[in-house]
């Protein structure tokens, strides 16, 4: 243990490797340990991404398969509604090969990768961080948790746990035919969240289906997979295992601390109307990646100086975060009449225009202020909130 590097970085997802990328580059001495034995496997998430992320944060975009169009809301009773934004906002990435390319990036600046090392335990002392995986011992300047949905280093840390986590369950599946993406809502379906089903195009058709839900995701998911699979043309009949994870749906409580920062899924900062984290984990990897550098030239490591990376984050993210938040906590309160009472509005009463007018990929904050001023649909979440 007699390197010390500038910067230990725990997990080699996106955020982690955007960040050994951006401070590799910078000219400090970084390392990388991901538990898993390679970069992008085995894939945890659904793969959508806003089309705008690749020019934003300079990312190749030949991870993309295809652009998503429409998307198909259907609610308890079954009558959908149908949304197309005028632009393509969102995209299908394969995850595998995304991951890749930032590693490959965040190798040829310098970083250091490990693979196949799970991190126990971060020690912070006055000199340094010890980054314990295993028997092998790291010695740092600064670390940098990117480990994803898992909160044990933070919680020893005390900088605490997402205060609100759903469960989700997902699997892409070979299919005959790809349509529109399907967003699926109701008691039966996902109590407290929703399912899902997106078309990826490869050398032919899948499909991604997945469910976020307050429990027994493995068993939504299998219901789901049994009423959408003979629209794609998915063969359901063999069984299938989904690979299962924890959402969190809202921000641990300090996202720095002496010596440490954490960010994306391990910080809790993900969309809380949906789960999608990949487009804030970069965001947040390099937001860090700022702060972190130029705590690293001045030599001062410590939760004042590590401080301003949360207040940045709050500043661009706050406000958003805050209406998804207040979204979340009274859909989960939405009874399947509720649901229902919401898509008559969105086929009667004008809610479309308001979606169309206020709704972004991955801005929500314009149209949940619309939707909370908008008479009816007021009517329908209050009661929610309030019962």
């Amino acid at each position: 243990m007699s390197h010390i590097y500038d910067v230990v970085i725990v997990g080699g997802g996106p955020a982690g490797l955007y960040a050994g990328w951006t401070l590799a580059r910078a000219g400090f001495s970084v390392a990388i340990c991901e538990e898993h034995p390679t970069s992008g496997m085995p894939v945890h998430c659904t793969g959508v991404l806003a089309a705008e992320a690749f020019e934003r944060f300079g990312l190749s975009d030949d991870s993309v398969l295809n652009q998503l169009r429409t998307v198909r809301f259907h609610p308890p009773s079954g009558d959908a509604v149908d949304y197309s934004p005028i632009t393509v906002e969102a995209v299908v990435i394969d995850r595998a090969r995304f991951d890749r390319r930032l590693s490959e990036r965040a190798a040829l600046a310098g970083a250091e990768l490990s693979y196949g090392e799970r991190v126990t335990g971060v020690a912070v002392d006055a000199d340094g961080v010890t980054v314990a995986s295993g028997s092998t011992m790291r010695r740092a300047r600064v670390c940098v948790l990117a480990c994803g949905a898992r909160y044990g280093v933070q919680r020893k840390l005390r900088l605490g746990i997402p205060r609100l986590l759903l469960h989700s369950a997902q699997a892409e599946l070979p299919a005959a035919r790809l349509g529109d993406v399907e967003i699926h809502f109701g008691e039966r379906i996902a109590p407290r969240g929703f399912a899902w089903a997106v078309p990826v195009q490869r050398e032919r058709p899948y499909v991604r289906v997945g469910v976020m839900c307050e429990r027994h995701a493995h068993r939504h998911f299998e219901r789901v997979l049994r009423d959408i699979g003979p629209r794609w043309g998915v063969d359901a009949a063999g069984g299938c295992k989904p690979r299962q994870k924890i959402l969190p749906l809202g921000p641990i409580d300090r996202t720095f601390g002496d010596r440490v920062v954490v960010v994306g899924d391990a910080a809790g900062v993900v969309k809380p109307t949906t789960g999608g984290g990949i487009y804030y984990s970069l965001m947040t990897a390099s937001l860090a990646s700022e702060i972190v550098a130029g705590a690293l030239s001045r030599d001062d490591l410590s939760a004042a100086a590590l401080n301003e990376y949360e207040r940045l984050w709050r500043r661009e993210l706050g406000p958003e975060l805050r209406w998804q938040l207040v979204l979340r906590r009274i859909a989960q309160r939405l009874t399947d009449d509720d649901i229902d009472g919401l898509f008559a509005l969105a086929r009667t009463d004008g809610l479309m225009p308001l979606v169309r007018r206020t709704a972004a990929f991955n801005h929500h904050r314009e149209f949940i202020v619309a939707l909370l001023k908008h008479p009816p649909a007021r009517r329908v979440l209050f009661r929610a909130a309030l019962a």
